[in-house]
């Protein structure tokens, strides 16, 4: 390859997996193979392709095709490339391939949210590297920053859309007025959806996020079942009109924080004022907006899912990970000293918009109010409207605990006066 210095050894590359994602890869290594050779200084040589079925692969040289992952990653390479996901075989063979010195690039958001623990303690006793850029938001560079660029700050809040089907709905939702079943049908009509969207419409993709975020960002081993997940399920055109009069936008957010000594992470629907920079992003692009003590408030945006973009991080992985390899040096690994608790979305200071179908009658307001007051949440905004069986009743809170929140919410539906809880949506950003 054109670019690196004649007679240098290749670095000898085994990639699994050969998907939207895959194949940019492997287009990008073959248009671009002399620039990133003149990059790292020596040439990349694709060693193999893992794939299931290889009759799905035409464009793919044939003699780099198998079937046999455990054998690739077992050759004679330097870096293992993984762009299958899912949990199991990947976990074993990317074990397999660190234990054994090979350096591992991968863009598998929920087996780091799982296991990153066992992944590093691997990298590290055999001394390689574990690079995941592409887990987290596709092209939009974060993960180093966070592990690297900010690695002499605190950061104390991390918060964003990391998901870019919801972010389209939602998105969909606000400008048209629709509602969240015909915003799905056109995501998935433009390829924006999955055939199955349930890891996306359900907050599972951004919990595993969020995880490896709050991990990298807080020095502190986080799961995925450490974070607080809702969809978008249940958000609705009312919501987002309710939204509108307030100021305000709807967007799945995922937020890690610190909370007095501890890390709290959830993901779910929140109204956002339109103000704020998380509320320009729209259709499936995606954002992250960081608050450190020094560098202050920093926001990264851009493509954060499709088979170039997040090819882009690979490869930009990929890079360094060979001139590591290159060096003799080693990129960084886990940094979990800090140990912070991760506690429960009980236990964080939330605000609610609540919006209740009531009876048209003298004394709903006073006794909604009598139950808020008992659970010592105070309310910094009602609106009444309508008449009979047209009667609503919305009310925002200022900050509580959630647990108080909910158990508000919980008794006020028992009330004789509330016909129903029409909705519950989380309130981020100042208070208006």
């Amino acid at each position: 390859m054109t670019g690196a210095p004649e007679g240098r050894k290749p670095v000898r590359v085994a990639m699994l997996g050969c998907g939207t994602v895959g194949a940019q890869v492997l287009r990008i290594l073959d248009e671009q193979g002399g620039d990133l050779a003149a990059r790292i200084g020596a040439p990349i040589e694709l060693a193999g392709v893992a794939v299931r079925r290889p009759h799905r692969h035409p464009d793919v040289p044939q003699h780099l095709l198998t079937t046999d992952a455990e054998a690739l990653v077992r050759s004679d390479v330097d870096i293992v490339v993984e762009v299958v996901g899912g949990i199991e075989p990947v976990r074993g063979l990317l074990l397999t391939a660190l234990r054994n010195g090979k350096s591992v690039v991968s863009a598998n958001k929920a087996l780091l949210a799982e296991h990153a623990a066992d992944l590093f303690a691997a990298a590290d006793s055999a001394g390689a590297d574990l690079y995941f850029e592409a887990a987290v938001a596709g092209a939009i560079p974060l993960v180093r920053p966070l592990r690297e660029s900010l690695a002499g700050d605190r950061i104390n809040r991390v918060m964003g859309i990391v998901n870019g089907t919801t972010n389209f709905i939602l998105s969909a939702m606000d400008s048209t007025g629709a509602s969240y079943a015909e915003t799905l049908d056109e995501a998935s009509r433009l390829g924006y959806a999955e055939a199955d969207p349930t890891a996306d419409v359900d907050g599972y993709d951004a919990a595993s996020k969020a995880a490896i975020l709050a991990s990298i960002a807080f020095h502190t081993r986080v799961t995925a079942a450490d974070v607080y997940r809702e969809g978008i399920a249940a958000v609705t055109p009312a919501d987002v009109a309710a939204a509108k009069t307030l100021g305000r936008t709807i967007k799945l957010l995922a937020i890690c924080e610190r909370i007095d000594g501890s890390v709290a992470v959830r993901v779910h629907p929140a109204m956002i004022p339109r103000g704020h920079p998380l509320a320009s992003v729209g259709g499936a692009y995606n954002a992250v907006f960081v608050e450190a003590d020094a560098a202050g408030s920093l926001m990264f945006y851009g493509q954060g899912a499709g088979g170039a973009p997040t090819a882009s991080a690979v490869l930009g992985d990929l890079v360094a990970v060979a001139r590591n390899k290159l060096s003799g040096g080693r990129g960084p690994g886990e940094s979990s000293y800090a140990a912070l608790p991760v506690v429960p979305i009980a236990q964080v200071n939330t605000r609610y918009h609540v919006s209740l179908d009531v009876a048209d009658r003298a004394g709903v307001l006073s006794a909604v109010a009598a139950v808020f007051a008992e659970h010592d949440v105070s309310i910094a905004a009602v609106r009444q409207s309508g008449r009979g069986t047209d009667a609503s009743l919305v009310i925002v809170t200022h900050y509580a605990p959630d647990e108080a929140l909910r158990s508000t919410v919980e008794k006020v539906a028992g009330l004789p006066s509330v016909r129903e809880v029409a909705s519950v949506m989380r309130v981020e950003g100042e208070e208006s």
